[in-house]
């Protein structure tokens, strides 16, 4: 029996588990159910895709089946590169499954999340076995209407609506794009078969072309700026576990589909080719973390902080194009493990930050930093998680996010031989950014999770905040895990997805495993190399000791008293620094430039009694320079051909014999 025959079992029983969900309706069954049969759906999708990995790479396993176009059917397929992101895709679905089976039991209208919730896992598998455009672009649109439903599970407040009407406006932009894309790469006789595809060699027009509507669909389902416009919007309206997977997963779909069109359909690439994909990724970087600091809002936050790294990402498969189009494939492997690495990193510590703001939401009901605070406390399970997470996501070592990245940089460090002066002076422009956009992210998670957690509550029900059930701290406590393992075994993990990125860029990183001391060599000793389970038995003993040394030598006496009060006397909770405050210094230096931020100070009169009041002006660009344009535009030439609808029978009946006419010489002129 054919291997691919297993995942699609999987998402057979997805679909049947939403069809459950419906039968099932408003019970109280509903609930732990679903969630656990997504649990369990999950949970063998991720054994199986580890198995697969393990034991080297995957023979690729075709199956075909009569269903879809009748002269096309449906094909399916199983590689290296399916299994990784299958990996991705049921290791985020297991851990979101498991928070919902108690965070779920809040949801107000079940019956609005539960069928959606199956469907949506079922649309995210089928993407990433799919093998010919028919499927791939019907399983893409499942994906996106699935998770349209679940960010319009809310859709009694108006915001969400909003939310909903600009994602499936630019979900349906990336879905023409790829329908485009899929029909240049078939070209006339129109096979949409992959293997046909990769069988052909098309025009160099025709392969820039496919580029730029690979990077325009499957961008604006990941967030490249300027398509991010729904993230910010989408994320907070979704469900918490919702946005975990919207976030940590669904991207990483659509970079599967970048990186299945540039690298395995559109043949050998062009050494231009990384130019805008490398540009794209560092502003993208950059500008994701300057919107995520100005954010008041936990959830938008951590929408933001998607786009810088999905910035991250872009960049190093722009790199490992750069390499590949010049015969370098180890640089190559380098910079493509670089890529994967960050892909699992982000799916494992931005779904914990998700877990961990749904849980904030749960025991407070408030989303906006500036009514949160001195969490600590009373969720401690929850704050140590998303403590763990903030330090993953921030590059910090010894956890994961800063091994993916210190690989990106040594990607960027090998790249002064390339041949072209373009690359010479573009990539340590982009290494620049990146570098930058490192340091805006540990000062974004330091502000995050110092409003949130720590200094007094801000709010009444701040103060009276508990922690949440044991399901969703089991979720959050699991990834935490891995960010820490990630961190400190990073070799494994490298050794692991060396199939991968085998199949790819037809070269891997040395093995790993046979280096001492489990440290990691990009490249060769010689030039540099990191251990992580150092690093951390360093940061672990260095702790302990300076406690000792301090409880040693210090005042055993303990003095209990409220955090963080500036300074002041006063305990109101008023004088703590605020989300905004925080953001000040670099609001005031980058924000004029890029947000056209504007501050405003009313500061009253003697003897008027009335607060001051500061306000913050700031501007989207991509709104105001892209999306407001367009809008008025369309309104425009509706408004226009609003008119035709008013004609008589007669010359309606014109138009069509014009048209039809118009269309028959076109036919008669095709070559």
């Amino acid at each position: 029996m054919s291997t691919v025959v297993f995942p699609l079992c999987l998402i057979a029983t997805l679909l049947g588990t939403s069809v459950l969900a419906i039968v099932l309706g408003q019970s109280s069954t509903a609930t732990p159910v679903v969630y656990g049969m997504t649990l369990a759906v999950s949970l063998v999708g991720l054994v199986a895709s580890i198995l697969w990995l393990i034991h080297g790479a995957v023979t690729p396993s075709v199956l075909t089946l009569p269903l879809g176009l009748p002269w096309l059917g449906a094909h399916f397929r199983l590689d290296s590169l399916a299994a990784y992101f299958l990996l991705v895709i049921n290791l985020g679905s297991a851990a979101a499954s498991l928070y919902a089976l108690g965070y779920g039991r809040h949801e107000a209208e079940p019956q609005r999340v539960l069928p959606f919730f199956a469907l949506f896992l079922a649309g995210m598998n089928l993407v990433v076995v799919a093998d010919d455009a028919f499927s791939f672009l019907v399983a893409w649109e499942f994906m996106s209407l699935a998770s349209w439903a679940l960010v319009m599970a809310h859709h009694r407040e108006e915001e969400n609506l909003r939310a909903g009407y600009v994602y499936i406006l630019m979900a349906s932009l990336g879905s023409l794009a790829l329908l485009l894309a899929f029909g240049l790469l078939a070209g006339p006789d129109g096979n949409y078969a992959f293997d046909s595809i990769r069988a052909l060699r098309i025009t160099p027009l025709r392969a820039g072309l496919v580029l730029g509507l690979a990077t325009l669909g499957a961008g604006s389902k990941a967030g490249l700026v300027p398509l991010h416009v729904w993230l910010p919007l989408a994320h907070p309206a979704a469900p918490s576990h919702v946005s975990a997977l919207m976030s940590g997963v669904m991207t990483k779909v659509a970079i599967y589909g970048f990186i299945r069109i540039v690298f395995d359909l559109l043949g050998p690439p062009a050494w231009w080719w990384c130019v805008p994909i490398l540009a794209a990724g560092g502003g993208t970087a950059v500008l994701g973390i300057l919107y995520a600091l100005m954010e008041g809002d936990i959830k938008r936050v951590l929408a933001y902080s998607t786009i810088e790294n999905i910035g991250v990402i872009f960049a190093g498969i722009g790199l490992a194009l750069a390499f590949d189009a010049n015969g370098r494939p180890a640089a190559g492997a380098l910079a493509l493990t670089a890529a994967f690495f960050h892909i699992l990193n982000h799916a494992v510590f931005k779904s914990v930050l998700f877990f961990g703001a749904g849980a904030v939401l749960t025991a407070t009901g408030e989303r906006r930093l500036d009514r949160l605070g001195g969490l600590i406390h009373p969720m401690a399970v929850t704050s140590f998680a998303f403590l763990v997470a903030c330090t993953a996501i921030s590059a910090l070592p010894p956890l994961n996010g800063f091994v993916s990245e210190w690989l990106l940089f040594q990607a960027i460090l090998i790249s002064t031989d390339l041949p072209h002066w373009g690359l010479k002076l573009l990539i340590p422009a982009v290494g620049a950014l990146l570098a930058l956009s490192a340091a805006l992210a540990a000062a974004c998670f330091v502000r995050l999770f110092g409003i949130v957690f720590l200094g007094r509550p801000r709010s009444p029900a701040a103060e009276h905040a508990n922690e949440v059930d044991r399901w969703s701290q089991s979720a959050m406590l699991g990834l935490a895990t891995l960010c820490v393992i990630g961190g400190i075994l990073p070799g494994l993990v490298i050794d692991f997805m060396a199939p991968v990125v085998q199949s790819i860029a037809g070269a891997r990183m040395p093995e790993q495993a046979s280096i001492e001391w489990l440290s990691i060599v990009p490249v060769a000793e010689s030039r540099s190399s990191y251990n992580g389970l150092v690093v951390f038995i360093f940061i672990a003993t260095s702790a302990a000791l300076a406690a000792y040394v301090i409880h040693r030598f210090a005042s055993r006496t303990v003095r209990r008293a409220p955090a963080w009060d500036c300074g002041f006397p006063d305990q109101n909770p008023a004088t703590q620094y605020t989300a905004a405050s925080f953001a000040q210094p670099i609001r005031r230096i980058f924000g004029s430039y890029v947000f056209r931020a504007r501050e405003r100070v009313e500061m009253r009169p003697p003897g008027d009694l009335r607060p001051a009041r500061f306000e913050i002006e700031q501007h989207d660009f991509a709104w105001e320079l892209i999306y407001t344009p367009v809008t008025k535009l369309v309104l425009l030439a509706a408004t226009r051909l609003n008119q035709f609808q008013y004609l008589t029978i007669r010359v309606y009946l014109s138009f069509v014999s014009f048209a039809l006419v118009f269309l028959l010489l076109v036919l008669a002129l095709w070559p």
